[in-house]
């Protein structure tokens, strides 16, 4: 019931999901599919017992016939029903979707078991016992299949690329319809929560929205003088992107050097693509939190707080809203900022939660920002998946770097797309224009040790060194403070917590901005969405999209009067293990076969990618016998975009932690009080995380979260975050980690 004691009657609730259902679903043309799923999902709750538990939990006891309050299952009723109706082989996408709308997508011989189970086909007897409107009980006319299941392919190849895309809209249907059971419920039993959701603005008014802040931008800009070669650049891409946004839906690539305005430019795109072909939404993945706040705020100066919705998990709970919240749940924004993570993990999920934002993916425009950072021991799923959203379900891609991977379809990679267009007329004239850099190659096979690079940093008043790991970092910044007697150099690793390093960069910009000399030591942390500037960077050799993106970190805005320079060195120690490591083998490869490889010609990372892609397995978990098989759980249970099985967190006392901590003792575990913690954590090898707690060195709180405190944190540095040495025991092998 309702707080004013209004009962919200069964069939009220079918009715109003069947409809909310075939709305969401209208966008990928199964809209009747979905009606009939929300129609029966809950057809259960019409066996008696069912209805006496209600009855029994909203205090409507009065008239209650005896017996037990009978089982919760109320969904495989629904599952059974469809079978019944339309047939085992047609009604299996129904009884996944129904049999899963609270417990999630099962296995298929998991759910063959379940609608075999004579108890379970009693409680669907009992519901054809019943008084059950006979309008919602049957189907006006078998379903059609959408076009690309119709047919049987021939070639057992076909037939798998088949059923993964028989997985695909499952999945669009099962998110279809949790929404719709969602959103109905809290619309009867939560109004104010229900409130919170308020009609966006359309696409074609964010259109124009934003193509007035580009005027004015530009006009702000034409009042400085004349255009400078960077606004000529970014001027061209932007009029490249509106003009290519009218080619039909498909697969795009958008490759732009670092400060051709890529970001304002690919909205223009996709807004512009999305108003003239009738799509709903642009979502914009990214894969590091830091270029997620930096986009989602620009998006939202020019196109307003109603229409962006930033979502991930790093997010700062003081900034988020109850609208925003509300609107995470679905992604009921017009404009979605999210990271790439968050994206293909709900893509492979089975869980409601998860998967009842992915019907907004449907009709869509989604631009993959960074897109060489896909693991290749994912690639095959991923590029299966976002060519069916495509292909099946009316969305376009765009696949947005300045190192564009080689994603189409060849042999070892049949999964990729058929056909990429991209958008910028001539890629490589606009590198050549934006080119503020020249690259210094190793001209020794000998590494530099420590010692001798940070001699060599010491030499330059402004530098940027990026090595491989973290211990690295430390070690190089300890030999620097020991060459220049102080200890006025910069370190960025990931043992220091995301609150800890951010305070560092705004110190590093502010120095950098006085002109003031500032020499840092840092991980691969630093090479993407970090807007960093220096004269020099120092890179370790590794992959060649690494140095690239290490290269933008040099001369960026370019001040200089002539080019800033790379200096690439050989690393007296690896990088870590798996992709990094392969990378670095590739490059060399490469430099041996070309010493004269030019890093900023787009051109040059075809050939990479292909090398790197070879040399991994591209399905390492094999995902795709999975969704073949049509298991659900077992895909989601396998499917990780970030692999951290060996780590762990650990709260780090620094900053307003101790705070937070005591907070959490006395109130315990909320939403918002873990997220404010995220801020102040670092993730160490679970074996070590583990051997610490054993020796006290940390402590449970709240039986939540792992907190060093003060009193036990002489193992926190306030410059170079947590220092493992000091925690007791150490592990040396917790350290040969990157970040």
């Amino acid at each position: 019931m309702d707080e004013q004691g209004r009962p919200h009657l069964l069939r009220e609730h079918l009715e109003c999901v069947g409809e909310k259902a075939a709305r969401f679903a209208q966008r990928f043309n199964s809209a009747e599919w979905a009606r009939l799923a929300g129609r029966w999902h809950d057809l259960g709750k019409y066996v008696p017992a069912f209805q006496n538990m209600i009855r029994r939990e909203n205090g409507l006891e009065a008239h209650l016939e005896e017996g037990p309050a009978g089982p919760r299952d109320h969904s495989t009723a629904g599952a059974l029903h469809a079978r019944r109706v339309l047939g085992v082989d047609l009604a299996t996408p129904l009884a996944f979707v129904i049999a899963g709308h609270h417990a999630g997508l099962a296995d298929a011989e998991a759910l063959a078991d379940r609608l075999t189970q004579e108890s379970r086909q009693r409680l669907y007897a009992q519901v054809l016992e019943r008084p059950v409107p006979e309008d919602l009980l049957r189907a006006e006319a078998p379903p059609s299949l959408p076009d690309f299941l119709m047919g049987a392919p021939a070639s057992l190849v076909l037939r798998k690329a088949l059923r993964r895309r028989m997985e695909v809209w499952t999945r669009m249907l099962f998110s279809a319809l949790c929404d719709a059971d969602f959103m109905d419920t809290e619309a009867f039993f939560d109004a104010g929560r229900a409130a919170l959701r308020v009609e966006p603005p359309p696409i074609a008014v964010l259109r124009d929205r934003l193509q007035r802040y580009l005027e004015e931008m530009r006009e702000r800009i034409r009042g400085q003088g004349p255009l400078s070669e960077v606004n000529q650049v970014r001027a061209g891409v932007l009029e490249a992107c509106v003009a290519k946004a009218v080619e039909p839906p498909g697969v795009f690539s958008l490759t732009v050097p670092t400060g051709g305005g890529k970001t304002l430019a690919s909205m223009a795109f996709a807004l512009e693509h999305a108003a003239r072909h009738g799509l709903e939404r642009v979502v914009v993945a990214i894969p590091f939190t830091s270029i997620i706040e930096q986009n989602a705020a620009v998006y939202t100066q020019a196109l307003g707080e109603d229409a962006v919705l930033e979502h991930h998990s790093g997010g700062d709970p003081e900034r988020e809203t109850p609208r925003n919240r509300v609107a995470a749940e679905n992604w009921d924004r017009p404009v979605v900022v999210t990271t790439t993570a968050q994206l293909f993990d709900s893509l492979f999920a089975n869980r409601p939660g998860a998967c009842r934002k992915l019907h907004r993916l449907a009709g869509s425009v989604i631009v993959l920002d960074e897109a060489q950072t896909l693991p290749p021991g994912l690639l095959t799923p991923l590029l299966d998946m976002l060519r069916t959203l495509v292909s099946d379900h009316g969305a376009s891609l765009v696949i947005c770097t300045a190192t564009q991977p080689a994603l189409g379809q060849r042999p070892g990679l049949t999964e990729g797309f058929e056909q990429v267009r991209e958008i910028i007329p001539d890629p490589r004239e606009a590198f050549r224009r934006l080119r503020r850099v020249r690259v210094r190659w190793p001209v020794s096979e000998e590494p530099l040790t420590h010692e001798q690079l940070a001699e060599e940093l010491a030499e330059e008043p402004s530098v940027l060194a990026i090595v491989h790991r973290r211990d690295d970092a430390r070690r190089v910044c300890e030999a620097l403070d020991r060459r220049l007697g102080d200890t006025r150099t910069f370190h960025l690793s990931a043992l220091m917590c995301p609150a800890h390093r951010s305070e560092v960069l705004q110190e590093i910009r502010a120095r950098s901005d006085k002109g003031e000399p500032v020499r840092v030591v840092s991980t691969q942390l630093v090479e993407a969405g970090v807007d960093l500037d220096f004269p020099v960077v120092y890179r370790a050799l590794g992959g060649l999209d690494a140095l690239a993106q290490a290269a933008g970190r040099c001369n960026r805005e370019g001040r200089l009067v002539g080019l800033g320079e790379l200096r690439v060195f050989l690393s007296a120690t690896e990088p870590p293990p798996g992709v990094p490591r392969t990378a670095l083998g590739v490059t060399r490869a490469l430099l041996g076969a070309n010493p004269d490889l030019d890093l900023f010609d787009p051109t040059s990372f075809a050939p990479y990618f292909k090398r790197l892609y070879a040399a991994k397995t591209l399905d390492a978990k094999g995902i795709q016998e999975q969704r073949e098989a049509l298991r659900f759980r077992e895909t989601a249970a396998r499917f990780q975009f970030i692999e951290d099985d060996w780590s762990a967190p650990v709260v780090i006392p620094y900053g307003d932690a101790p705070v937070l901590v005591a907070d959490l003792e006395r109130h315990g575990p909320s939403r918002d009080r873990l997220r404010r913690l995220q801020r102040y954590t670092v993730n160490v090898a679970r074996r070590q995380r583990d051997d610490w707690l054993a020796r006290k060195c940390l402590r449970w709180v709240a039986e939540t979260v792992v907190v060093m405190d003060e009193a036990l944190g002489k193992a926190h540095d306030v410059r170079l975050g947590l220092v493992p040495e000091r925690v007791g025991t150490w592990d040396p092998a917790a350290l040969l980690v990157g970040g």
